[in-house]
């Protein structure tokens, strides 16, 4: 579904490679792990699109639950929804088929989608984080700074900068040329790995291409710290340990997801200089890919009460 999705102008592109598809490493080696590993991959794929799809039936279906934050937390779930399918299903035929191959149109698909779900979560993040600090330092004005047109214009512009990204991005990497080399160590289409079997000078394209991720990562982290630093000041000077407490709770549950998500995204993506390191970076590419999605429905559900009791009603009207 996701590779008829890609742009036509993408695929169509000029591309001097004589490569055609390439060969995915995968995960392991160990014939004694595959199965192991699929059915652990196969529970996780199935938990987190259950997880996300039930947090977002529950923000849609409880009126409560219509405010600016789940309205955020509704495109985060979409977006690691989305996210699941672009490497877990080939991840699954990985551990059950002999011959992981994947085509060069299919292996530029799955970095573009990549690509495009990675940075919109970043600008969604930051929305997120912009909307915490109106809710804790603007109360007063929250409900006319945060209006239904401004979050749908955040959300939007989000996923449209996250597309433009994923353009440039993938646009850079395209025009590379993979002469004979096609073996990928690594389960997916990843950027520095296909950047390692470039045969030809990839200095410009490895240097647009680590300038718009760098441009997405630190604004959208400047915006954050800012915007915690603000609330931070506020929360000093308030004097009721009730107003302590509300701020936390506000905000403790995007600050984890912040937290693992700029944390395991920065580590999957440090170029690696031995053997060892490729090793760590698979590694850490799983927790960012396959459990990251899967842990942000529970970060915002299991301490959450309007969560919980969204359930309840959902469950009362399902059984009445």
């Amino acid at each position: 579904m996701f590779l008829q999705m890609l742009p036509v102008k993408l695929i169509d592109m000029e591309n001097d490679s004589s490569v055609t598809e390439f060969i995915l490493m995968g995960l392991t080696d160990e014939p004694e792990l595959q199965l192991p590993l699929f059915v652990l991959f196969l529970v996780n794929y199935t938990a987190t699109v259950l997880g996300n799809l039930s947090l977002m039936s529950l923000i849609c279906l409880n009126s409560h639950l219509h405010t600016p934050m789940y309205f955020f937390i509704l495109n985060l779930s979409f977006i690691d929804f989305c996210y699941s399918f672009v490497f877990t299903p080939k991840m699954l035929m990985s551990f059950v088929s002999e011959n992981n191959t994947i085509s060069f149109t299919g292996c530029m698909a799955q970095l573009f989608f990549f690509c495009l779900f990675v940075n919109s979560e970043c600008y969604v993040l930051t929305a997120m984080a912009y909307d915490r600090y109106v809710a804790i330092c603007r109360p007063l004005l929250y409900t006319v700074v945060m209006s239904p047109r401004t979050c749908s214009l955040l959300m939007f512009a989000s996923h449209l900068l996250g597309i433009s990204t994923a353009i440039v991005h993938i646009g850079c990497i395209i025009r590379l040329r993979f002469c004979d080399s096609k073996v990928i160590n690594h389960y997916m289409c990843d950027t520095f790995p296909l950047l390692e079997l470039s045969c030809g000078n990839s200095h410009a394209n490895e240097l647009v291409s680590s300038v718009s991720v760098a441009v997405v990562v630190v604004v959208s982290s400047l915006i954050i710290v800012s915007s915690y630093a603000l609330i931070l000041v506020n929360v000093i000077h308030l004097s009721s340990s009730k107003g302590w407490s509300k701020a936390v709770s506000t905000c403790s549950s995007h600050i984890i997801t912040v937290a693992l998500f700029y944390g395991f995204g920065l580590l999957a993506h440090i170029k690696p200089s031995s053997a060892e390191s490729v090793v760590q970076r698979k590694f850490f590419s799983v927790v960012y890919t396959f459990v990251l999605p899967l842990l942000n429905p529970l970060i915002y559900s299991l301490r959450n009460k309007d969560v919980k009791l969204a359930v309840k009603r959902t469950l009362k009207r399902i059984t009445v």
